[in-house]
């Protein structure tokens, strides 16, 4: 069973997501912000990350670029996950190593669907 880290700093997001994920068969890890998340990714290393861009301190896009950039950490799937919505946020996100870009309020489907097609 893949273990994926759902790293938001709104709660319900956090609920939703997990909960979606557990439902699809996923075990779930949480973060807060990005530093909590760096954390339990270096001490957990889980199959893949569901991550917030808007987060206090360093943004989501900046720890996908940092860990896209680690060799330790280069391999894990990144969903960016955000009510951002614009084309140019799709394409910054990409551009700094996700593997796909969904947007809030989630469609559990396509998140499901989504995680399956990054953990296979």
């Amino acid at each position: 069973m893949a273990t994926i880290l759902v790293v938001d700093d709104t709660l319900s997001a956090v609920e939703i997501i997990s909960k979606t994920l557990q439902k699809a068969g996923f075990q779930t890890m949480t973060a807060t912000s990005s530093e909590e998340a760096r954390t339990k990714i270096i001490q957990s290393r889980p199959d893949a990350i569901v991550l917030d861009i808007v987060l206090p301190g360093e943004s989501g896009f900046e720890l996908c670029r940092e860990l896209k950039g680690n060799p330790l950490t280069a391999s894990i799937p990144i969903i960016l996950c955000s009510t951002k919505s614009g084309e140019m946020d799709r394409f910054w996100g990409m551009k700094q190593g996700a593997s796909s870009y969904i947007t809030k309020p989630i469609i559990a489907e396509d998140l499901i669907r989504t995680m399956q097609t990054l953990v296979a």
